[in-house]
């Protein structure tokens, strides 16, 4: 019993980072997002003010 080799070539494995994550900068190590609110028009208002509103405003 032999097995016929893959004569495809094999994909490289990724390798192992052992960097430090917290060096790295996160999406909220920046102000950019908040607080601001999405450019839309006045029915998107409406429509995101009564999605957001708690049931016992209703």
């Amino acid at each position: 019993m032999s097995t016929a080799s893959d004569p495809r070539p094999r994909e490289p494995k990724p390798a192992l980072v052992f960097d430090d994550p917290l060096d790295q900068q996160s999406a909220d190590d920046t102000d950019r997002g908040w607080g601001d609110r999405p450019s839309g028009d006045s029915a998107s208002d409406l429509k995101r003010f009564l999605d957001e509103k708690p049931p016992h405003h209703i």
